[in-house]
């Protein structure tokens, strides 16, 4: 069990998603948002670019932390072929990368900044997500009925889309959904074990 019961623990995103992973760690908790800067160097291993983002979004927030409240940050990227799928612009785009996605196995990493002023850390975990091959309707359909404009790769996989088109993945579920919750209970279990042992 976490007990921050001497803390105030802060969720810097808009996503619902994130937001639901949270409340289902049992912890309370406000969401804080700001528009960020999501750039990052061309020439930086994308597989570094999640973590890289989320300590960007958090730095944004440290400046007006108070000391007794606790962020998090993400960010989450889909790689396919060491590229980078970012969240599609319109239906065709949206398109484009979904069908490039179709039969093959592509990689999902969510970056994680959590903690204090004075004490944070940046982790990062990455999935596997094998794809079975797509028709041209069922993406059709997918983009019409769920619209997912505001999704890194197109697509979430706790939708229909998930349902269907993912044979299997290699790591968290809820890495790919945005928000590894199995490192943020690490890290909130270790922050509550220090101030315990502060406090006896």
């Amino acid at each position: 069990m976490i007990s921050l019961d001497n803390y105030k623990l802060v969720l810097a995103s808009k996503s619902p998603r994130r937001n639901e992973l949270l409340k289902g760690l049992g912890v309370d908790f406000t969401v804080r948002t700001k528009d960020t800067d999501e750039s990052f160097p061309i020439d930086m291993d994308p597989f570094e670019v999640a973590g890289f983002l989320s300590k960007k979004k958090a730095d944004a927030f440290f400046p007006e932390l108070a000391k007794d409240e606790i962020l998090i940050t993400a960010d989450t990227v889909v790689i396919l072929d060491g590229a980078i799928l970012n969240k599609p612009s319109d239906k065709k785009e949206a398109f484009e990368m979904i069908a490039s996605l179709s039969g093959k196995v592509h990689h999902v990493v969510t970056g994680i900044t959590i903690g204090s002023v004075s004490r944070h850390i940046t982790l990062q975990d990455s999935v596997k997500v094998h794809f079975k091959a797509l028709t041209t309707e069922e993406i059709n359909y997918y983009i019409e009925k769920f619209q997912p404009f505001d999704k890194a790769g197109a697509y979430g996989i706790q939708e229909w889309i998930g349902y269907i088109a993912v044979n299997s993945i290699e790591g968290s579920f809820y890495t790919v959904m945005g928000l590894p919750v199995h490192l943020v209970y690490e890290e909130l279990k270790k922050i509550t074990l220090l101030t315990s042992q502060f406090e006896s």
